[in-house]
């Protein structure tokens, strides 16, 4: 398994703006599909993004489609996702994870087997 910390999580107005990073410790992260999920106290962990080997293949999940851009640097392997327009309701701690399969960017919490820490965010009003 390959070892992820995100950061660059905090505290933001709501239509404001982050930046998270995910940093992988070794290259081999660049051999898999990369996932963001995030988890609010009380609730189910949910998929948000993910991006393939290539930097066009990218899928997101509808509530943050437009707002939320997922990409990679396979220079620094390091994985982003650069929050726009951000809403209270997507207050939550946000995960990076690495796909179980090269070929396949899953939108499961079973499609990844290496997981960060968390980063919390937090929109306020």
């Amino acid at each position: 398994q390959v070892q992820l910390v995100e950061s660059g999580g905090g505290l933001v107005q709501a239509g404001g703006s982050l930046r998270l990073s995910c940093t992988a410790s070794e290259r081999t992260f660049n051999s898999y599909p990369m996932g963001w999920f995030r988890q609010a106290p009380g609730k189910e962990r949910e998929f948000v993004a993910a991006i393939g080997l290539s930097s066009v293949s990218t899928v997101y999940t509808d509530s943050v489609k437009g707002r939320f851009t997922v990409s990679r640097d396979s220079a620094n392997n390091t994985l982003y996702l650069q929050m726009s327009s951000l809403k209270p309701e997507d207050t939550a701690v946000y995960y990076c994870a690495a796909g179980r399969s090269r070929l396949y960017i899953g939108q499961s919490q079973r499609d990844y087997g290496s997981w960060g820490q968390g980063t919390q965010v937090t929109v306020s009003l």
